[in-house]
Formats: C-alpha cells, sequence, structure tokens
C-alpha cells in the first residue's frame, strides 16, 4: 500500500518543478543566451568557430551586390580595444573592397538611437546596418557582433533586396540569427558599491 503512494508524491514534487523548467525564459535569459562578450581574440575564434557559414547564394547575388553598391552604405559602430570591432571592420573593408560598398563608422550615440527606432536591445559594439545614402532613416541591422564574411555578404545582400521591395519576411527569416559577438566592456578597477 505505501509504495503505492510513491507515484503520487514524485508528481506532486516533479510537477512544480518541470512547470518551473517549461516556463518561457525572460529577456535577460534570452540576452545572456545570445550575447557573447569577447575579451581575447582565442575566445572570439571559438565563438566564431560555432557560427554556421552561409555556402548557397542566389544566382544574381554578385551582380546585386555589384550594382547596388553606389545605392547603400554600410555603417558600423565601434570602440577602443573591441576585438570584434577590428574583426567586423577588417571583414566588411574586404567586402567594400570586392563590392565597391562604401563602409564607415558612427558613433555609439547614434548607434543607440538606431537601436531604439528598431525595438533592438543595446547588446553593445560592433553593430552593422545597411542604409541608402539618400535616406538616413532606412536601416536594417546585418551584424550584431562580428560573423563570418559569407554571412555579411549575404546580410548585405538581403538588406539590399529588401530596401528595393523585397517582402521584409524573407529577408528577416533569413538574417534571423546574429551572431552576438560583442567585445568585453572594460575591467572596473576599484570596488563597486
Amino acid at each position: 500500500m505505501k509504495w503505492r503512494r510513491v507515484p503520487f508524491i514524485l508528481a506532486a514534487i516533479i510537477a512544480p518543478w518541470t512547470a518551473a523548467q517549461a516556463r518561457s525564459p525572460s529577456r535577460d535569459d534570452a540576452m545572456r543566451a545570445a550575447i557573447h562578450p569577447v575579451a581575447t581574440s582565442a575566445a572570439m575564434q571559438t565563438w566564431l568557430a560555432r557560427v554556421p557559414v552561409t555556402r548557397d547564394f542566389p544566382a544574381d547575388f554578385a551582380a546585386t551586390l555589384g550594382q547596388q553598391a553606389p545605392l547603400y552604405i554600410i555603417e558600423m559602430t565601434t570602440t577602443p580595444a573591441c576585438l570584434p570591432c577590428d574583426d567586423l571592420w577588417a571583414k566588411l573593408g574586404r567586402f567594400s573592397h570586392t563590392y565597391r560598398w562604401q563602409v564607415r563608422t558612427i558613433s555609439g550615440q547614434e548607434a543607440l538611437l538606431r537601436s531604439g527606432r528598431l525595438g533592438l536591445p543595446w547588446v553593445g559594439h560592433p553593430v552593422a546596418w545597411v542604409r541608402p545614402l539618400s535616406d538616413p532613416n532606412r536601416i536594417i541591422p546585418i551584424a550584431i557582433g562580428t560573423d563570418q564574411p559569407q554571412n555579411l555578404a549575404r546580410n548585405a545582400y538581403l538588406a539590399a533586396k529588401m530596401l528595393t521591395g523585397v517582402r521584409p519576411a524573407v529577408g528577416l527569416r533569413a538574417m534571423a540569427k546574429f551572431t552576438g559577438i560583442v567585445g568585453a566592456p572594460p575591467a572596473q578597477s576599484g570596488s563597486s558599491r
């Protein structure tokens, strides 16, 4: 008789625990899972090694990027001693050389404003956007953190397509996974109260 009650007792103990485990993650939990602050080159490379690389490109990929170059600019944030910023800058430099797109930096204040307009949480540097040269208010994020060169090119291509009328849902699905590999904040010296 006593052993027949054991499943009920276990169920009473386990049910609240599994319900707590099944709850949706909080925004803070999601941010911790999606953002990867790195302070060393080894840590950055470890995270980059986990990022899937785009392998298939549409037939019009290179032609579209080359033809769209006079219309768009890539703008990114940076800050001193930020390894992912240096990495993204170098990759965008190679992209710029290949496809003739302009690339420039913007201030952290401008980045905060843009993130707020799009409803994105500010996660740190670097972040990169594509926008038409003629319209500073139409912006599409193409990188939150550094990324693989192929993925950056894909995201620039998709941004150009979206800005020329391709349905946003198609492009957004393809760009939905940003790496979140950002620079670690500088170490604080002294005690905090």
